[in-house]
């Protein structure tokens, strides 16, 4: 019985190293990157445990067409805080796409706000 509790310890100390090395690698490499222009139409930060930024841009191309939603997270104040002082106004995002996170606990999108400019 103890060969099989070292082995079952064993087991679960692997497992955890490897998701918290998959998650690691996840968060800091980036699938893609670039960047969207519109107008923030909703920003709000949500979760129960983790909480994270959430928003909506909505992007016109031009005007009296349908705009698209792009919906991002941000993990950095910072950034929410960019964000929450030009609501209203045309900003550009600056995203990097960070897919096959294990958890929504990061942000419910796989689209991160790094940098956000005010467009005239």
């Amino acid at each position: 019985m103890n060969a099989f509790l070292k082995w079952l310890i064993s087991l679960i100390l692997i497992g955890a190293v490897g998701l918290s090395g998959y998650t690691w690698v996840m968060l800091n490499w980036s699938y893609a990157n670039g960047e969207r222009a519109g107008y923030v139409q909703k920003f709000s930060k949500r979760g129960y445990f983790c909480k994270t930024w959430e928003g909506e841009l909505a992007m016109v191309s031009m005007p009296g067409t349908m705009s698209e939603k792009f919906l991002f997270s941000t993990l950095e104040d910072a950034v929410a805080q960019k964000i929450n002082a030009n609501l209203g106004k045309k900003v550009a995002l600056k995203y990097e796409q960070h897919i096959g996170l294990p958890t929504n606990c990061f942000g419910e999108t796989d689209y991160f706000i790094v940098d956000v400019s005010v467009l005239e």
